[in-house]
């Protein structure tokens, strides 16, 4: 296994919805494309650029946006800094004008210039897409990319586009070695992962960055429960959240975030009133993910919605909650999803649900259990029952959208990852019969069998039992 530095900012990223690997990836990848051709000096003389996009990318595109996400991409536009509300007036721009606008001034029809490969695959990598560029005066020129999953892309070469090499204090691989710096320095999980995170970036900035994320994060989860209306992509999905929260409430007025909180505590402590809400912030984040909303990658956008509601759990419901502990559970959460990155897959392309929604649920069973006072080894044992009942989990969306059964499936991890913390928190490690890192074997050669019609491709399970006009189907 190649050494891997991660930071926990390469986990928790910003962007837009509704795919991280079909649409935060392939956005990098075009920015990273178009920053190839300027530093080769062939930007000025770009004649035309036409996208291929194979495996999944190809088979469930439309209904995840890979084809928007690539041409904001190549127009200059960042996930991050987008104003996620102009997104379908430029989209409409590009198709009426068939021209990038000022950042990429050459004729572009995505109708043409974006093709869907739906019968071909690469061998790396079912997520890949190509870009092919001719110039008025020069040779031709192509580079292959793949979506990896969470937001991480390749390049063929195989050299990683979003970092660069650092050596951590405590390098990492898996989850016992995590264990044996925690027990060689009798530092805490999060405190762990801090003190690597300093190789990027002074202790300040990772607060404050770590701060933004859980920002974006409440923001998703608030926006949520407060918009109604129709998901887009014509399955004409019903968003449920902001009933939900209406009918929680029950009347209790707020004007701002900080308000709607004490309306939600205001409602006790009751087990169904509590499990209501874990579902309706779940539902919010990834109700506001299948809009092209602002949403954060944990670890990838169709699993967007567990940790934000787990962690608000944590802060609505728990005694054990303090501002500070915010940051060590992102901390904690962002380290597990690490770890699985390193030994498995953050890709559904490649791994099934399993890879994304069990992930999250792992990073947020963790996270919950040393956040409410649990010891490093039990915090593990959370992750790895959260996973161990994910595994085999696999990716169907019905016409290819982050939808049904995505939405759902995160309120489904989110309420695993209380379980499997308050399992380990009544539980001792040393009697327990599956390591995190076993759990993560598993998971791995759990995907290398799964046929790939249940690797989000829309080819098998729940896709193909619901009958619809939709592209993909």
């Amino acid at each position: 296994m190649p050494y891997e530095p991660i930071s926990v900012f390469d986990i928790f990223k910003i962007g837009v919805g509704p795919s991280s690997s079909h649409t935060l990836g392939p956005w990098r990848a075009s920015q990273a494309f178009i920053g190839s051709l300027r530093e080769r000096g062939d930007l000025g003389d770009l004649k035309h650029l036409q996208v291929l996009l194979y495996g999944s990318l190809a088979k469930t595109g439309l209904g995840h946006g890979t084809d928007i996400a690539i041409q904001l991409g190549l127009a200059g536009f960042d996930p991050v800094a987008i104003d996620t509300t102009t997104i379908p007036s430029v989209i409409a721009k590009i198709k009426e004008e068939q021209n990038l606008g000022p950042a990429l001034p050459i004729s572009f029809d995505p109708s043409s210039d974006i093709q869907f490969l739906t019968r071909e695959s690469l061998p790396y990598h079912p997520n890949a897409l190509s870009f092919l560029a001719d110039f008025h005066h020069r040779d031709s020129f192509a580079e292959t990319y793949y979506s990896i999953g969470g937001g991480f892309i390749e390049k063929e070469s195989g050299s990683r586009t979003e970092k660069k090499a650092v050596q951590l204090p405590f390098p990492i691989d898996t989850a016992n070695e995590l264990l044996h710096w925690c027990r060689k320095t009798g530092l805490a999980i999060h405190e762990v992962v801090l003190e690597n995170e300093h190789a990027w970036r002074e202790e300040s900035a990772v607060r404050n960055q770590l701060e933004n994320i859980w920002q974006v994060m409440r923001d998703c989860i608030y926006r949520g429960c407060h918009t109604e209306g129709i998901l887009p992509g014509g399955l004409e999905v019903s968003r449920r959240a902001a009933a939900l929260n209406k009918k929680l409430l029950k009347n209790r007025t707020y004007s701002d975030h900080a308000g709607w909180i004490r309306a939600i505590r205001e409602g006790g402590k009751d087990f169904q009133y509590i499990l209501d809400w874990v579902s309706c912030f779940a539902l919010a984040v990834n109700e506001e993910n299948a809009s092209f909303g602002k949403v954060v990658t944990a670890p990838t956008n169709g699993a967007a919605g567990v940790v934000p509601a787990v962690l608000q759990y944590f802060i609505c419901f728990t005694e054990a909650y303090s501002e500070e502990k915010i940051i060590s559970f992102l901390l904690t959460a962002a380290e597990i999803g690490s770890i699985f990155k390193k030994g498995a897959t953050l890709s559904a392309a490649m791994g099934g649900c399993q890879a994304e929604i069990g992930v999250s649920s792992a990073m947020a069973a963790a996270a919950l259990t040393e956040s409410m006072g649990g010891t490093q080894r039990q915090a593990l044992m959370a992750a790895e029952i959260a996973m161990e009942h994910h595994l085999g989990l696999t990716c169907d969306p019905i016409g290819g959208l982050v939808q049904v059964p995505c939405i759902e499936r995160n309120t489904m991890g989110a309420i695993k990852a209380i379980t499997a913390s308050q399992l380990a928190m009544q539980s001792m490690p040393d009697f327990a019969k599956v390591s995190l890192d076993a759990v993560i074997r598993t998971m791995w050669d759990t995907a290398l069998d799964m046929n790939s019609k249940y690797k989000e491709t829309s080819d098998g399970g729940l896709a193909v039992q619901v009958p619809l006009s939709l592209p993909e189907c």
